[in-house]
C-alpha cells in the first residue's frame, strides 16, 4: 500500500489546467476550478490555465505548446472524454504521447466503478507522457476531477509517495534535454 515518507521533502510540480468545453467560460469552470483548488492546496503550483472548445486543433495547440514550456511539468485536462461527437478530447492529445500510461485509464476506471458503477465505461480518461511532460485527461465532471486528483494523481505527483511515484523518473524522461535532476530525487 503506499505511503507518504516524511523524510523527503515536497517537490512542488508546475501544472497546467486545460478545460475542453463549448459551453463553459471559466466563471463557471467548476471542473478546472476542482482540479486547480486540488492542485494548489497539494502545493504545486500552476502554471497555466485555460478553456479551449472541442476543436482537435484548438486542443492539440494548447497541449503542443504546454509540452515545449520548460515550466510545464504537468497537464491535466478535463472534458471532452466521452462519446458524443463533440468528445474529442482523446483524438486530439492521444497522437502526442511519446508513450501512452494505460494504467492511469485502469486506476481511474476502478475508481470511478467504486463511486457510479457500470457507467465508468463512458469515459475514455487517458494519459501519457510526451516531451518528458505528464499529460492527464479526465472527464468533465467536478467528480471525476476530485476522483481522479485524489485517488491517484495526489500520490503519483508527490514525491513522497512510496512505494514510487511519478516526480521520481522526471529526471530520467529527459534527463539529456531540459529538466535538471529534482533535488532530492534517488533516480
Amino acid at each position: 500500500m503506499a505511503s507518504i515518507d516524511e523524510t523527503k521533502q515536497f517537490i512542488p510540480l508546475n501544472i497546467a489546467v486545460l478545460t475542453v468545453s463549448d459551453t463553459r467560460a471559466l466563471a463557471e469552470d467548476k471542473s478546472g476550478q476542482t482540479l486547480v483548488d486540488r492542485l494548489t492546496a497539494a502545493g504545486h503550483r500552476l502554471a497555466a490555465r485555460e478553456i479551449v472548445t472541442d476543436d482537435v486543433e484548438a486542443i492539440r495547440d494548447v497541449v503542443r505548446r504546454w509540452i515545449a514550456d520548460a515550466g510545464v511539468d504537468v497537464v491535466i485536462t478535463t472534458g471532452g472524454t466521452g462519446f458524443t461527437g463533440r468528445d474529442v478530447t482523446p483524438e486530439a492529445i492521444e497522437p502526442l504521447f511519446e508513450k501512452r500510461m494505460d494504467g492511469f485509464s485502469i486506476a481511474f476506471h476502478m475508481l470511478s466503478h467504486a463511486k457510479i458503477g457500470t457507467s465508468t465505461i463512458q469515459s475514455r480518461a487517458t494519459a501519457g507522457v510526451a516531451g518528458a511532460t505528464y499529460i492527464f485527461c479526465l472527464p468533465g465532471s467536478p467528480g471525476a476531477c476530485r476522483d481522479g486528483w485524489d485517488g491517484i494523481l495526489a500520490a503519483q505527483l508527490d514525491y513522497r509517495t512510496r512505494p514510487c511515484n511519478f516526480v521520481e523518473i522526471m529526471p530520467r524522461l529527459d534527463e539529456h534535454l531540459r529538466r535538471p535532476k529534482a533535488q532530492g530525487a534517488t533516480a
